[in-house]
């Protein structure tokens, strides 16, 4: 099991930029995959950027050439840089974990952030 812990939420103006932050209470090294979700409302839950085993990452193309999803392993944090951030990036962000136990792999979640874009 994992505990993550989502910070860095907030309001921003149009073509601001956040950094949001997920700690989690064990090594990322154990972890198989971490990534960032969005959950705006009226819309489905959308993947916003997963970092898999061998640094694969992916972004869709909403996102793709404005956010960065990074890792610090000595403070096991995975963070989200949102550049260029639009009204339509306002969600809660959630962070997930993908981890392997036993024969199967189970997901985690984090509480959530809040982002707002807005004038």
């Amino acid at each position: 099991q994992v505990q993550l812990v989502e910070s860095g939420g907030g309001l921003v103006q149009p073509g601001g930029s956040l950094r949001l932050s997920c700690v989690s209470s064990r090594s990322i090294y154990t972890i198989k995959a971490m990534g960032w979700y969005r959950k705006a409302p009226g819309k489905q839950r959308e993947l916003v950027a997963k970092k898999s085993s061998g640094d694969r990452v992916n972004y869709p193309y909403s996102v793709k050439g404005r956010f960065t999803i990074s890792r610090d392993n000595a403070k096991n944090t995975v963070y989200l840089q949102m550049n260029s951030l639009k009204p339509e990036d306002a969600a809660v962000y959630y962070c997930n974990a993908v981890i392997l136990e036993g024969l199967s792999d189970n997901e985690y979640w984090g509480q959530g952030t809040q982002v707002t874009v807005s004038s």
